[in-house]
């Protein structure tokens, strides 16, 4: 069973991934994006690993020529099945038509779960509900997504869900004692402060300004913000920080190499992840939350986090969900857990148990269950 798998590139975090799948069963990858997309940050690039894939995307190409150079890949192949992400119309409507033409099945990987509200949206929703209720099988991000399928007309049975992971093994690799003080160092903390991360794109969906407004508002002087990444609103954030008067108790940190980030979270008393609802975005997953449980970082999170509405962030246990765009109750779970060192301990520790059965073997698992539904179904 000869399997093509179709999205826009590969990511750090899926290099894993991938190669997991291509173990389990003969899958031909091919990327039709060089990573450019507004929501990726420059800095990390596209990557690439050891399972048999593509970029079909050349230098010059526009999206129309990289659409073609990728269909023909996909007509000339022996394929069995193609499974096809959500993103990128053109290539999208091609891995269809083929897979429609060819009688082959057609699986869908999405993480989208609600509708998005833009004119070009509004205007394809016809076809995203035709292709929801055709696809022979569908691959969600986790539960939040398979209920909105659901809501969409989507059979259930048609819907499998799939544990979005990273590499758990260098995610939670041990860290030493000199990394943890380099990261110390960098952010200029001593030995009483306690350090509350965030990390990811500086974005307005990533509800920052909340953020800030809830860590102004806590007495704790000994408590520490970092913020690792870079984007658009980093401007504005410093305006709001001075505003604010912040003052050392905020760190503007920048780019941070992913091999990187695990002494970070390894050095962090808690991880936090505000992101907010926009007419355009609602959090797939947020993976920095797999990535912080790897070593054994609590987290507080928003609700529309979809690693909190899919399961793995559980309130009171491993972190705690608050409202988005609220900075009060923001604030007070941010407090909980810098002032109670039990509590962030056994936060902690849940996380670490919770994050081993939620890797990369389960995330191919779920691919797996959907590409076998799809043929069997023939």
């Amino acid at each position: 069973m000869n399997i093509a798998f179709v999205t826009n590139f590969c990511p750090h975090y899926r290099v894993a991934t991938f190669q997991t799948l291509a173990e389990q069963m003969p899958v031909q990858f091919y990327f039709f994006s060089r990573g450019t997309e507004s929501y990726w940050l420059p800095e990390h690039g596209v990557s690439h690993g050891k399972f048999p894939h593509e970029y079909v995307r050349r230098e010059r190409d526009n999206s129309i020529s990289a659409t073609l150079r990728l269909s023909r890949r996909l007509c000339t192949g022996r394929f069995d099945a193609y499974v096809k992400c959500i993103n990128g119309v053109l290539p999208l409507l091609a891995t269809y038509a083929i897979a429609r033409l060819r009688r082959k099945p057609f699986i869908l990987w999405t993480g989208i779960w609600k509708r998005i509200d833009t004119r070009k949206h509004r205007l394809l929703m016809p076809f995203t509900l035709h292709l929801l209720r055709n696809a022979d099988a569908i691959v969600a991000y986790g539960t939040h997504v398979a209920d909105y399928l659901r809501r969409e007309g989507v059979a259930p049975a048609r819907i499998a869900v799939s544990r979005h992971a990273v590499d758990n093994i260098t995610s939670g690799r041990k860290i030493s004692a000199s990394e943890i003080e380099n990261v110390r160092n960098i952010l200029g903390a001593s030995g009483h402060d306690r350090i509350l991360l965030y990390v990811g794109r500086l974005a307005v969906e990533k509800g920052l300004d909340h953020l800030l407004m809830a860590v102004a508002s806590l007495p704790d002087a000994f408590l520490r913000l970092a913020l690792v990444g870079t984007g658009e609103l980093r401007k504005d954030l410093e305006r709001q920080a001075r505003s604010l008067e912040m003052g050392k108790r905020i760190a503007f940190v920048g780019y941070v190499p992913p091999a990187d980030l695990p002494a970070w979270y390894a050095t962090a008393w808690a991880a936090v992840l505000p992101s907010v609802e926009t007419p355009t975005q609602k959090e797939p997953w947020g993976l920095v939350v797999n990535e912080a449980f790897n070593q054994g970082c609590p987290v507080v999170v928003s609700d529309c986090v979809g690693a909190a509405a899919g399961g793995l962030v559980r309130d009171g246990d491993n972190g705690f969900v608050v409202p988005q765009r609220n900075s009060e109750a923001l604030a007070k779970a941010i407090q909980r857990i810098m002032q109670d060192e039990a509590l962030r301990n056994r936060m902690g520790n849940a996380g670490r148990k919770l994050i081993r059965q939620w890797g990369n073997p389960e995330m191919a698992q779920g691919f797996r269950t959907a590409i076998e539904r799809a043929v069997n179904k023939e």
